[in-house]
């Protein structure tokens, strides 16, 4: 008994082995087995019905039946290759395939029929019925035989189910079909003229039907194949089916399929920008060109999200020199290096200058500007994170506040034609210190805008304030992502804090069209769509994971979501206008605020008194200064600054 179940075991082994090495085959050595298999099948359905028909075996002997199967064979594999027989690939067989079996067993039959008649060969007339009965048993049944082995083969792999039954959802399936990883069970479409029909062997449903399928088949993805154009429909897709909590990923743009960056199974999750479900709105190109065509472009904070993708953009609008600042150096050597790559791919001559230096110090402003004769600047440089500066106040004020106005007054002394500042939201009525200095740092523009008019200077000033950009450092989104991939959980400040978002080359496009549109100290707004609650992101982000919330409900869930309280000086939202006093502009996404300021003047006294104050190291008088200052500072919190609280705790002691 062990030796036949041991000869079993290696007959298996071998017919396995067997079966791989001709699925891994070459497709030209494919397709020769098919013939040579057709070949055999062709033969045996010839020579069987007449054996059948006459039961009698001197029909091998007879001159006449030879004649015609030697005839018979070129003209049946002839009729085989011109219906595509050998095009078809097995495991991708089909209705269209089956149909050209079909018909290739008839032509078959008829050319057996027309061969006897003219070679004159006594040909009993059921003798072709049985042969087109014999034929398409064997050469269907054999191709849907090894369909059939690869389906179970294929048993293993994850089920999925495909959310789009055009043209990108069929090339998908037939791509999974092929790989290793997934294997489709039915396609979803919304249009009801597809649904309950059959596209690739697969059935069309509509959404309703979404859960019993995942029940139905133990399906683990929904893999989205829809136009990426098309956001908002993304969106509301996205939305009905975050509450299934399967994973759901979706195909690369179609910019990146025809251009070969990507391939059609090259799944990715879903973006938060999908979630969003924000169009694109046309760029308008001469705003886009006007400040940067064939003219010299320096970017401060050059390699921070706003700053490189500012650098990016800059890049394809053919401007004479870029000139990037940055204090970090790594982050300077990185975008420096990413943007020679570019430049290497572009057919202009574009020099980039990669300058280390900080904003803080004016007379290394002055010179590179000098130096390199720039005309336009994009001011992005900054410290962003609002618990960052309210624990390191001074050092806060000095690069947000005093930076922008050495900036400023460096490029009036250079004569800039253009100074764009990268202002946010946390400048509208702050509570925290950022805000406030990014308020500040706009009234400096403001008053120096004034001033350069009634001088006829050169420099044009203007400042773009918007909320946050998605994946941005210390953004939400790729810090909720790193905690659900660490199995959670995911930390939110308070249940009720709301958020307005929006891309980063969104957000640098309209940088640079609304800095094409100032005047001299405007206060630019964009657009940016609906708040989003960070509760409610944080849950679609979980359920788009394929995970489940733990919650009072379900207690055995996947991903808890831990609430840590707010921030010192954070808000529960945002706002991006002080006042009601705002115009629409000629892009449909910017606007233009008009907001209380302060002339030169009087703006000046206060920053002087803020200079002297930084450097006495009085926190006190800072804060007192910056609530005196028209920015509507309005703290929530004490003075947060380390060093001074730690100052205070030893003389406490002391």
């Amino acid at each position: 008994m062990y030796l036949v179940n041991k000869v079993r075991f290696l007959n298996m082994s071998v017919a396995g082995f067997s079966l791989n090495v001709l699925f891994k085959s070459p497709r030209p050595v494919k397709r020769l087995i098919s013939v040579f298999a057709d070949l055999f099948f062709i033969g045996f359905a010839f020579w069987a019905a007449l054996l059948v028909r006459l039961d009698n075996t001197s029909i091998f002997s007879n001159s006449q039946f030879w004649l015609l199967f030697a005839y018979l064979i070129p003209f049946s594999l002839f009729i085989n290759m011109k219906l595509g027989l050998y095009r078809a690939v097995i495991r991708f067989i089909n209705s269209k395939a089956v149909t050209a079996i079909g018909v290739a067993v008839v032509f078959s039959t008829l050319t057996l029929i027309l061969l006897s008649f003219y070679l004159d060969v006594a040909l009993p007339r059921t003798v072709p019925i049985i042969f087109g009965f014999f034929l398409i048993t064997l050469v269907g049944g054999s191709r849907l035989c090894i369909r059939t082995v690869l389906s179970n083969k294929n048993k293993s792999k994850e089920c999925v189910i495909i959310y789009g039954a055009g043209s990108s959802g069929r090339q998908l399936a037939q791509s999974l079909i092929q790989g290793n990883e997934y294997t489709p069970v039915a396609f979803i479409d919304d249009d009801k003229r597809l649904q309950k029909n059959s596209v690739q062997g697969l059935t069309v449903f509509n959404r309703d039907e979404i859960p019993s399928l995942i029940e139905k088949h133990n399906a683990t993805r929904i893999l989205l194949a829809i136009p990426r154009d098309t956001k908002k429909r993304i969106a509301k897709v996205l939305n009905r089916l975050e509450a299934l909590s399967v994973k759901i990923l979706s195909i690369p743009g179609s910019a990146d399929l025809v251009s070969g960056k990507a391939k059609i199974d090259e799944l990715h999750e879903v973006s938060i920008d999908d979630l969003l479900g924000r169009d694109p709105v046309k760029p308008n190109h001469d705003l886009l060109h006007k400040d940067i065509e064939d003219k010299v472009v320096m970017v401060t904070g050059a390699g921070g999200s706003i700053g490189s993708e500012l650098c990016r953009q800059i890049l394809v609008l053919r401007p004479k020199k870029i000139v990037l600042l940055e204090l970090s150096e790594f982050a300077l050597y990185s975008i420096n290096g990413e943007l020679e790559k570019i430049a290497a791919t572009l057919d202009y001559d574009l020099k980039i200058v990669p300058l280390l230096g900080s904003v803080q110090h004016k007379n290394r402003l002055l010179m590179v500007m000098r130096t390199f004769k720039v005309q336009t600047i994009y001011h992005a440089a900054a410290y962003k994170h609002v618990p960052v500066v309210e624990h390191n106040v001074i050092e806060g004020v000095k690069n947000n506040i005093f930076g922008t106005l050495f900036m400023a007054e460096a490029a009036i002394e250079a004569q800039v034609e253009t100074f764009v500042l990268i202002s946010t939201d946390k400048a509208v009525r702050p509570t925290n210190v950022m805000g406030t200095t990014k308020r500040m740092a706009e009234l400096v523009l403001q008053a120096l805008a004034d001033k350069t008019k009634k001088a006829k200077g050169k420099t044009r000033f203007c400042m773009v304030r918007f909320g946050n950009v998605l994946g941005s450092s210390g953004s939400v989104v790729p810090l909720f992502k790193e905690q659900i991939k660490n199995g959670g959980p995911i930390t939110v400040t308070h249940p009720e804090i709301i958020r307005y978002f929006m891309t980063i080359p969104e957000a640098a496009q309209l940088v640079i069209q609304a800095g094409a549109m100032g005047q001299g100290g405007d206060v630019f707004v964009l657009d940016m769509g609906d708040p989003v609650n960070i509760s409610d992101l944080a849950r679609k982000m979980i359920h788009l994971s394929g995970l489940i919330v733990i919650s009072d409900v379900n207690p055995e869930g996947d991903i808890a979501i831990k609430y840590t309280g707010l921030r010192p000086g954070e808000k529960l939202f945002e706002e991006l206008l002080i006042g009601d006093d705002v115009t629409q502009t000629d892009h449909q996404r910017i606007m233009s605020a008009h907001e209380t300021w302060l002339p030169w003047s009087e703006l000046e006294i206060i920053l002087l008194q803020l200079d002297e104050a930084c450097h006495q190291a009085a926190h006190q008088d800072i804060r007192d200064l910056l609530l005196q200052a028209p920015t509507g500072f309005v703290p929530k919190d004490d003075i947060c600054d380390l060093v001074w609280n730690a100052k205070k705790r030893m003389q406490s002691i002391n």
